[in-house]
């Protein structure tokens, strides 16, 4: 009895440090309370009458103290074994002295130790209720003092779960010898069982309720209904499964916000405050040219990519776009790139001109009245800028004709370096000489002669 105590204890002792819910989740479990025993059932040879009287707490032999302890562990499909160790004191014996008259009498004896040691097979016929019937078989050895006998046992009994880790254990076992019961050492008896049982063993790493064999996240805190896993943004998407575990967001874009709700998720918007179309990655195009504000020019009014989202210029308003406008800051025609046209006007006041161009004589050098002639010139050159000319020098028929020759093309060669120095590009202007050959008056007069010293401007027309 002592010993029994001694064990009684360390059980408690161990259910202090791990006492959580049983079945596949906590395989083990351990119970103990009272047991009380009954000689009546069993004394008689007709069955029947083994159940008379079978309520009569009277003729229960109960020790008003913990008389047992059970220990048991899960085996699956709702099967558990274990083992079962009682003691009691026997003070009300009934027997069927003479095995066959059926007349149970009380036998006097004076406080015989009853101890029993019994293995357990149980069948759980509801595990998960907290209302749990079960049946169970075995077998075991009982002694009464220093007499004792083999049994093979079987019974009922039900667990009332008052929470996850704790309940409450009846249990009636039938404990059957097969000695003749007037002489038996043992008789056969029921011993009845009312305790509390705890069930522990199971393990749960991060103690968030959820058994590791269930959790799918078992080294850290979760909830149930995500089988463990945390959802650390609150968005009902686990973290495991959300590509934005820090912030809420939604399903259909694994956990990640969209916050302008344009239909792209935030960390695919390169606008993520703003709706905008996939097409531009979620930024919006307020003019719609197809380029996102953000790398537009003008976000209002509609221009090509190229000029960075803004329409082109025509800052001389003459119809031509800057951009292949070849004088963008003079008024032209389409046909001439945006430039002006040169009039048959315009080349006959350059040949006007250059009819008054006046040379020192024999030489290609220019005299002082003649630099009005070339700068007048010069300004009608500008306002052509892309045009392109020819210059030609003539002269008269006094000298050599190879003299003439050179003495033309010097002086068209003249004209063309003072434009060019002063602002014509040379690849605008060509110069060439015609010497005596082509006279526009008679070389046998003076005037004649001075009409034929000049120089000629014609367009090249391209």
């Amino acid at each position: 009895m002592k010993h029994l105590n001694k064990l009684f204890v360390a059980a408690l002792m161990a259910l202090s440090l791990n006492a959580q819910a049983q079945d596949e989740d906590n395989p083990w479990s351990i119970g103990f309370g009272v047991n009380a025993v009954t000689t009546r059932f069993g004394a008689s040879a007709d069955f029947t009458d083994n159940f008379n009287k079978y309520f009569k707490v009277s003729e229960w032999n109960i020790l008003p103290s913990v008389s047992y302890i059970n220990v048991s562990r899960h085996i699956g499909n709702n099967f558990s074994v274990g083992l079962t160790g009682s003691v009691n004191k026997i003070d009300k014996l009934y027997l069927d002295e003479a095995a066959t008259t059926h007349i149970i009498t009380a036998v006097p004896v004076d406080d015989l130790t009853y101890y029993g040691a019994d293995a357990i097979v149980k069948y759980s016929i509801l595990p998960k209720s907290w209302f749990n019937p079960f049946v169970h078989i075995g077998g075991g050895y009982t002694w009464l003092d220093e007499q004792g006998n083999g049994t093979v046992n079987g019974g009922v009994g039900i667990n009332f779960w008052f929470t996850e880790n704790v309940g409450l254990t009846v249990q009636s076992t039938y404990k059957h010898s097969f000695e003749n019961q007037a002489e038996a050492n043992v008789p056969r008896h029921i011993q009845h069982f009312a305790g509390l049982t705890f069930k522990f063993g199971g393990k749960d790493t991060d103690k968030d309720g959820i058994y590791d064999k269930d959790d799918a996240c078992p080294e850290v805190a979760g909830l149930k209904e995500f089988q463990g896993c945390p959802d650390t943004d609150g968005d009902g998407i686990p973290d495991k499964d959300d590509s934005c575990p820090d912030v809420a967001g939604l399903k259909e874009f694994n956990g990640c916000p969209d916050t302008d709700g344009d239909g792209i998720a935030d960390r695919e918007d390169a606008c993520p405050e703003v709706a905008g179309p996939a097409s531009l990655k979620g930024c919006p195009d307020t003019d719609g040219d197809g380029i996102a504000d953000k790398d537009d020019k003008c976000p209002d009014v509609k221009g090509p990519r190229e000029n960075g989202g803004c329409p082109w210029p025509d800052t001389d308003g003459d119809g031509v776009l800057d951009k292949d406008d070849l004088c963008p800051n003079v008024k032209g025609t389409a046909a001439n790139k945006g430039c002006p046209e040169v009039t048959e006007e315009v080349v006959k006041k350059l040949n006007d001109y250059g009819k008054t161009i006046l040379f020192n004589s024999g030489k290609s050098s220019f005299k002082d009245e003649t630099i009005p002639v070339l700068e007048a010139m010069n300004a009608i050159f500008k306002e052509y800028p892309h045009a392109k000319f020819i210059l030609e020098g003539h002269t008269d028929s006094d000298g050599s004709n190879a003299l003439n020759q050179t003495l033309s093309e010097n002086r068209a060669a003249a004209v063309k370096t003072w434009l060019v120095e002063h602002g014509i590009a040379a690849d605008r202007l060509k110069s060439v000489g015609f010497g005596e050959t082509k006279p526009i008056a008679s070389n046998k007069t003076a005037k004649g002669k001075a009409q034929n010293r000049r120089v000629e401007v014609k367009l090249i027309k391209e």
